[in-house]
């Protein structure tokens, strides 16, 4: 299955400022389930459910944003991320 023809066909059909909305939507479910599979309300499988949907947002955002910019906030986050780890303090 073609991503990038999917990710086209959503903007075609619901436009951009609904992806974004689908986002912000996907990612409060997810911080729900998160909650409840902590307290043990909900399965595993359902969690990653939850997990997939916000997956599958980040790609159509990433593909909507620019995937080079993207990758490059990546990295930077990584090397921020990378020096953290080092510091014994964790700061």
């Amino acid at each position: 299955m073609n991503r990038e023809h999917i990710y086209r066909a959503t903007i075609e059909k619901w436009g951009e400022k609904a992806q974004y909305e689908q986002m912000v939507e996907e990612c409060a479910e997810l911080i729900a389930a998160l909650k409840h599979y902590e307290r043990g309300r909900i399965k595993r499988a359902d969690l990653i459910g939850e997990l997939a949907d916000v997956t599958l947002m980040v790609g159509q955002l990433t593909w909507m944003l620019g995937e080079d910019e993207v990758a490059k906030a990546i990295d930077s986050k990584l090397v921020k991320l990378d020096k953290l780890l080092l510091d014994p303090e964790g700061r």
